[in-house]
C-alpha cells in the first residue's frame, strides 16, 4: 500500500455511541454518534483533519455549563477532560505568567498560580470548569472574569491548523466571548501579579468555605442557569417569585440558591429543560424581566 494514501495515526480514545450522562456535571445527556479524547494537541489537530469538511463538532471540558439532550449528538464530541492538562509557569523577566492547556480545571489553575506567589486568580477557585470552558464563555466570579488576565491564547480550527491569538482579536463581554468560526480554544497563556500570596490562600480558603456555603456544590448541577442582569441578581429575582425549591420530574430548583437547578432524584435532560424554560418564563411575567441562559444547550430531543 502507498504510505502516502495512508490515514494519519491517532493516539486518542475513539468511541461510537458513547453516553454522555457521564461526562457532563448533571449527569444526564444522550449518547454521542463518535466521542473523541485526544492524548494531546497535536494528535487534537490531526483528528480534526481527518474529519469531513460538514461533520458537526462539539469540545466538551467538565461538562459543566452544559445540557445535553437525551436524543445525544450527532456527529463528533471531542471531550478534553482527561487530556490537555499541561499547566507551567512560563520562565520570562517579567515573570507572571502561566500558561494552561484547555483541560485544566479552572481551580486547578488558580492553586498553582498562587504557588508561584502570583496573585489575582483567586476567584478561578470558585468556577467549577476547565480552562477552555472559561475562555469560551469569560467565566467569573466574586468580581473578576477570566479574560481579564488573558496575555494570548492558542486555538485550533475545524481543519486542525494551530494558531496563536491575542484578545484584541475578540469581542469579550459578561458571560460572552465571540470568536472566529469554526475554532477552539486549546490553551491560554494568563499574565498575574507576582506577589506574595499568603494572603491570597486564604481568599482561595475563604472562597471556597462561601461557595461551599451558598451553593449546592454535592449535588448534581452545572453551576448558575442563568446570567446576571444588570444591576440585579438572577437568584434574588427566581427566590422573589417563590421558585426556590420547584420541581419538574427529577429537576429541581435548588433550595440553597435559586440560580441553580439540581438533578437529585434521577431527572432527564427534558426535565432540566423544561424547568429552565419554566423558570424564565414565571420571572418574566413577574418581574418583567426576562433572563438570558448560561447554559449551552446542544443535542436532539428523544
Amino acid at each position: 500500500m502507498n504510505d502516502a494514501v495512508k490515514k494519519p495515526l491517532l493516539r486518542g480514545n475513539l468511541k461510537k455511541q458513547e453516553r454522555l450522562a457521564r461526562y457532563t456535571s448533571w449527569r444526564v445527556g444522550g449518547p454521542a454518534e463518535t466521542f473523541y479524547q485526544p492524548a494531546d494537541r497535536d494528535d487534537l489537530a490531526v483528528y480534526l483533519s481527518t474529519l469531513p469538511a460538514e461533520e458537526p463538532l462539539i469540545f466538551m471540558g467538565m461538562g459543566s455549563n452544559l445540557l445535553v439532550r437525551d436524543g445525544g449528538i450527532k456527529g463528533s464530541v471531542i471531550n478534553l477532560r482527561s487530556c490537555l492538562n499541561r499547566l507551567e509557569l512560563v520562565p520570562e523577566q517579567q515573570g507572571g505568567l502561566v500558561y494552561a492547556e484547555a483541560g485544566v480545571m479552572s481551580a486547578q489553575l488558580a492553586r498553582f498560580a498562587v504557588k508561584q506567589d502570583l496573585s489575582g486568580s483567586e476567584f478561578l477557585a470558585g468556577i467549577p470548569g476547565s480552562v477552555g470552558g472559561a475562555l469560551a464563555m469569560n467565566a467569573g466570579c466574586y468580581g473578576s472574569e477570566t479574560w481579564e488576565f488573558v496575555e494570548q491564547v492558542e486555538t485550533v480550527d475545524v481543519t486542525g491548523r494551530l494558531r496563536i491569538r491575542r484578545p484584541q482579536e475578540y469581542e469579550v463581554a459578561y458571560r460572552s466571548v465571540r470568536a472566529p468560526a469554526q475554532e477552539w480554544f486549546v490553551a491560554g497563556w494568563f499574565r498575574f501579579r507576582v506577589n506574595e500570596a499568603d494572603a491570597d490562600r486564604q481568599r482561595i480558603r475563604e472562597l471556597l468555605n462561601r461557595r461551599s456555603e451558598s451553593q449546592p456544590i454535592n449535588t448534581y448541577s452545572c453551576g448558575s442557569v442563568f446570567r446576571n442582569p444588570p444591576g440585579d441578581h438572577a437568584a434574588r429575582l427566581i427566590e422573589s417569585c417563590g421558585l426556590k425549591g420547584f420541581r419538574i420530574g427529577g429537576a429541581q430548583v435548588s433550595e440553597k440558591h435559586a440560580n441553580f437547578i439540581v438533578n437529585d432524584q434521577g431527572a432527564s435532560a427534558a426535565d432540566i429543560e423544561q424547568l429552565i424554560e419554566y423558570v424564565r418564563t414565571q420571572v418574566e411575567e413577574k418581574t418583567g424581566v426576562r433572563l438570558q441562559c448560561e447554559v449551552r444547550i446542544v443535542g436532539e430531543r428523544a
